[in-house]
């Protein structure tokens, strides 16, 4: 019999196991190298500054086009099995998602806080100001703008792309585009061209609140108790067909509105708030502002994941919504093609909440010194809102941390040549 030390495996309770173990890895040694801490696994990403996409190309898909086109033949083959069925999940059968509906008011009273904080910011005492550019849509927050050259506006290679700066307002560090206002968005889910006038818009993402739950008395919405049928994928709503006529009164918009109370509104919790106005002080302003924006960006990720939201593959225009509306008002690339149709696809969070990414300035002291176009690679940049809230003293995210490029220390104008 051979030696112990010679026997490649060796047996335990009858089961075989290798002598050759694997070696740990030694923890003073990795908390050497953390500085003295346990290493700690980043949350979020490395996202580096966002290049501008080509006019000409179409934006990317979220869902890529095989998965789209297998769901499509699945919902064909369902349509096939069974011409006439009940539509079982919401919000596709006119039902709300009942753990949505808290998370739909959480996002309207963030945003209302949020445009406060930003107006209380932008136009109070301690104004921080921003600067527009006159011919395009570049936004800087500071007292001086920045020399760097990317305006794309009329004549700008007279000004060899210079920006011309002018004040901003509130909608220049934060614009939410606008949706129509669909009344039922199963019976009635599209838009024709014909309603263009006719049919109210509002901003997507208070459009999104409402159809998740929110009933704000100025956008009626009609509210289902029963799930709808499906007739060779046509929607049909024998609601109506009672003969009590409970199921009317119901889903009236006007029961609704009286039903559900009203979420608070700026000015309601400016009036609860009236007598305490004076003790916030700027610092914790912004970062109630910063972080109410950041509650409705979380939220509304969470309302599109069950609610549909679409944009067009071209132009900024977003519609809320199982479809796309028919209006013909696209003026992008190949709108010829279309006759002025939008080309929808799915839609993120960044198409109702736009980011508006500006560049960062490291030393809000020495702000009278505009940044220089020779530095550009050096500058970091974060959304409008963050930078704006960042300035006024409110901590910076995580997340924005890399995009803001706050490890880099830019050269001074005389020395940028001489760095490799």
């Amino acid at each position: 019999m051979p030696p112990a030390g010679l026997l490649a495996r060796r047996v335990v309770r009858g089961r075989t196991e290798p002598l050759v173990r694997p070696v740990r890895p030694l923890r003073a040694w990795t908390r050497w190298l953390h500085g003295g801490r346990e290493p700690q696994e980043e949350e979020f990403p490395y996202a580096d500054v966002p290049r501008p996409g080509r006019k000409w190309e179409r934006k990317p898909y979220v869902t890529p086009m095989k998965v789209l086109i297998r769901r499509a033949k699945e919902e064909r083959r369902a349509r096939q099995e069974a011409p006439c069925r009940v539509l079982e999940h919401p919000p596709a059968n006119g039902l709300l998602v009942p753990h949505l509906v808290e998370v739909a008011h959480r996002v309207h009273r963030a945003r209302e806080r949020l445009l406060s904080g930003l107006a209380s910011l932008v136009k109070g005492e301690a104004a921080i100001p921003v600067k527009r550019c006159r011919f395009c849509s570049e936004v800087h927050i500071g007292n001086i703008g920045h020399e760097i050259r990317t305006c794309e506006g009329p004549n700008s290679a007279s000004r060899n792309s210079l920006h011309v700066w002018r004040p901003g307002t509130v909608r220049d560090v934060l614009g939410f585009p606008y949706c129509y206002h669909l009344f039922d968005r199963v019976g009635k889910p599209r838009v024709v061209h014909k309603e263009k006038y006719t049919v109210p818009r509002l901003p997507a993402i208070l459009e999104l609140c409402i159809q998740a739950g929110v009933d704000v008395e100025r956008y009626p919405t009609k509210r289902r108790t029963r799930p709808v049928y499906s007739i060779d994928g046509r929607i049909a709503d024998f609601e109506l067909d009672d003969e009590d006529g409970s199921s009317e009164a119901e889903t009236s918009p006007e029961a609704w509105s009286c039903q559900s109370p009203l979420p608070q509104t700026s000015s309601a919790c400016t009036a609860h708030a009236g007598d305490r106005t004076e003790e916030i002080t700027v610092r914790e302003m912004s970062s109630r502002t910063l972080q109410s924006w950041l509650e409705m960006r979380s939220g509304g990720v969470r309302l599109m994941r069950k609610y549909g939201v679409v944009t067009c593959g071209y132009c900024p225009d977003v519609q809320v919504g199982p479809k796309g509306h028919k209006v013909r008002m696209c003026k992008a690339s190949k709108h010829q093609q279309r006759d002025g149709q939008h080309a929808w696809q799915e839609a993120t969070v960044d198409d109702i909440v736009p980011l508006n990414h500006v560049w960062h300035v490291r030393d809000p002291a020495g702000d009278s010194v505009p940044l220089a176009n020779e530095l550009k690679r050096y500058y970091g940049k974060a959304p409008a809102v963050v930078e704006l809230c960042v300035r006024a003293g409110a901590p910076v995210p995580a997340q924005y941390r890399s995009m803001m490029r706050l490890d880099v220390v830019p050269p001074a104008r005389d020395e940028y040549d001489l760095v490799a």
